[in-house]
C-alpha cells in the first residue's frame, strides 16, 4: 500500500510514518499540495494523509479536475474540532487527531485495503486451477483469465504477480468497464499537458505506473474496439504514445487480462479483435464457477462470517447445520461474491451464537420475473429482520430499507461505488440510479472516492 503524506502533520511527520511502515505501507512525503500533485501524476499513491493546515478543497478539487482516484485523509491536533470539520466538508474522508496513534492508522489503512487477497479453498478443482495458475507465474506470457462473474479472476491475477518474478514491483489493475471510453485511453497510456480539456500536467498512465511488474485488464471485452488497437501495438512494441505526446515511450509491463465473457463469441460478433485475442491469450485460465466446487462452499462460508464479525465488533457466531445443507443446495449464480454477501448479510441479522436459517436471505426468482434485486434484497431483509424478533426497521418501507441499506454500505466504503455495488450484489448502473434518486430527494448521498474517473463509473 502507497501512502502519501502532505505536510509536517504538526511536527508528527516522523511518528505517522513509521507506524505506517510498521503496517506494509510504502511512503512518500510532499512538503505542499503542488508537490504532493506531481507525486501523485508520476506514481500515483492509495492513500493521502494531509496536515489539515494545507489546502484540502484545493487538493480535492484538483484530484477531481484531473479524474486522480485516491481517498484523502486529514490530519490535526485533537483539540482543534473546528478543523475538523473543515476538512471533511473539504473532501476528507476521515480525520485523524495527532499525536498520531497507531491502532487509528492501523485502522484507517486496513479500511483502504479492506480486500482480503488470500485464497480460500479446498475443492480440488480449485486446487487443479491454482496449480495451474502457480506453473505460469513466472513466465513473462501473457494469460487470458476467464470465469463467471464472481470467480475471483483479480485474486487469481494477484497471485500469478505474487508467484511471479516480477513480486517485488507494482500490481495494477484497471477495471475497462468502469471508466469511460472516453477516458480510458488516456488511464491506461497517460497524457501530456494541455492534451485535452483538465490536462493540466502531464501524468503517467498505468502502463508506466506497472514498468517492470503486472498490469491486470480486468473484463477487457468491454473495451473499445478503436483502443484496442492501440493496445495491441503497445503488446507488439513495448512502447506507447501518451494522449498528445510526440516521443514513443518503452514500457516492461507484465499482462494479465480478464474477462466473464466468451471470447470466441466477442471476436465473431466483432467486438473484439482477434489478433489481441491471441496476443492476450498466451495461456488461459479458466476459473470454475462456484457450483463447480461445491467443496469451497463451507469453508468460504466460514471465512467470510469470521470477517465480518470481526469487522462489525460482534461475537463469533457458526453456521447451523440446517444452514450449511441450503448453502450447499443453492445455484449461486453470483458466485464467491453472491456468497460473501449472503454471509455478511447473515452476521448482521443473527441473533445468538448460531446463525440459522432465518439469517439466510438467497437470491433467485420465479422463471419469466425480473424484479429489481435490491428492491427484492430490502424486502427479504426487512422480513427476516422482523421474523427473527427485531423492532428497528418496524414502521419503515421497503423504499426506506433499501436507501438506509445502500448509504450505509456506501459509507462503509469511503464512498467507493465500485465496492459498495459488489458488496450489494447489484450492478454499478442500479447504484447509480439510486444514488441520483436520492440526491433529487434531498438525501445527502456520500461522495464518490476520488475524481470523475470514480464519479463517471457510477
Amino acid at each position: 500500500m502507497r501512502l502519501l503524506i502532505i505536510g509536517t502533520l504538526d511536527g508528527q511527520i516522523g511518528a505517522a510514518s513509521q507506524i505506517a511502515m510498521a503496517r506494509g505501507a510504502k511512503v512518500s512525503v510532499a512538503e505542499d499540495v503542488l508537490a504532493g500533485l506531481e507525486i501523485l501524476r508520476t506514481h500515483g499513491a492509495d492513500l493521502v494523509m494531509i496536515d489539515v493546515k494545507r489546502d484540502i478543497k484545493g487538493l480535492i478539487e484538483s484530484l477531481e479536475a484531473e479524474r486522480i482516484v485516491v481517498p484523502v485523509v486529514a490530519c490535526g491536533i485533537a483539540s482543534d474540532a473546528s478543523a475538523a470539520v473543515r476538512a471533511i466538508k473539504a473532501g476528507a474522508k476521515e480525520y485523524i487527531p495527532l499525536p498520531p496513534d497507531a491502532e487509528l492508522i492501523a485502522a484507517v489503512i486496513a479500511a483502504v485495503t479492506q480486500e482480503s487477497h488470500n485464497i480460500v479453498f479446498k475443492d480440488p478443482r480449485m486446487a487443479q486451477t491454482l496449480k495451474l495458475a502457480e506453473q505460469v507465474a513466472n513466465s513473462d506470457a501473457s494469460i487470458m483469465i476467464t470465469g463467471e462473474s464472481g470467480t475471483g479472476k483479480e485474486l487469481i491475477a494477484r497471485f500469478i504477480h505474487k508467484k511471479s518474478r516480477r513480486s517485488e514491483k507494482r500490481f495494477v489493475a484497471v477495471n475497462c468497464a468502469a471508466i469511460p471510453e472516453n477516458l480510458l485511453e488516456s488511464e491506461l497510456f497517460g497524457h501530456e499537458k494541455g492534451a485535452f480539456t483538465g490536462a493540466v500536467a502531464r501524468r503517467l498512465g498505468k502502463f508506466e505506473e506497472a514498468n517492470g511488474g503486472t498490469l491486470l485488464l480486468d473484463e477487457i471485452s468491454e473495451m473499445d474496439v478503436r483502443l484496442q488497437s492501440k493496445l495491441l501495438r503497445v503488446l507488439q512494441e513495448k512502447e506507447l504514445d501518451r494522449v498528445g505526446g510526440s516521443q514513443p515511450v518503452k514500457v516492461d509491463v507484465r499482462i494479465l487480462a480478464t474477462s466473464n465473457r466468451n471470447m470466441e463469441d466477442e471476436i465473431r460478433k466483432g467486438t473484439f479483435r482477434e489478433d489481441l485475442y491471441y496476443r492476450l491469450n498466451v495461456v488461459t485460465l479458466a476459473l470454475p464457477s462456484l457450483r463447480e466446487r461445491p467443496l469451497d462452499i463451507a469453508v468460504l462460508a466460514d471465512h467470510f462470517v469470521k470477517r465480518y464479525t470481526e469487522a462489525n465488533g460482534l461475537p463469533q457466531r457458526s453456521l447451523s447445520a440446517e444452514v450449511r445443507q441450503m448453502l450447499t443446495r443453492h445455484v449461486w449464480r453470483g458466485n464467491v461474491r453472491e456468497l460473501e454477501n449472503t454471509m455478511h448479510r447473515a452476521v448482521l441479522l443473527a441473533s445468538g451464537n448460531e446463525i440459522g436459517s432465518e439469517a439466510i436471505i438467497l437470491s433467485g426468482a420465479p422463471v419469466g420475473t425480473n424484479p429489481d434485486p435490491l428492491v427484492a434484497q430490502a424486502a427479504n431483509a426487512a422480513a427476516s429482520v422482523i421474523g427473527a424478533g427485531r423492532s428497528a426497521l418496524v414502521g419503515k418501507t421497503v423504499a426506506e430499507v433499501e436507501r438506509d441499506l445502500i448509504i450505509d454500505t456506501l459509507s462503509h466504503c469511503l464512498g467507493n461505488r465500485t465496492h459498495a455495488a459488489n458488496i450489494l450484489g447489484i450492478s454499478i448502473r442500479t447504484l447509480r440510479n439510486k444514488l441520483k434518486q436520492y440526491s433529487d430527494e434531498g438525501v445527502d448521498v456520500p461522495p464518490p472516492a476520488g475524481g470523475e474517473a470514480e464519479r463517471a463509473a457510477i
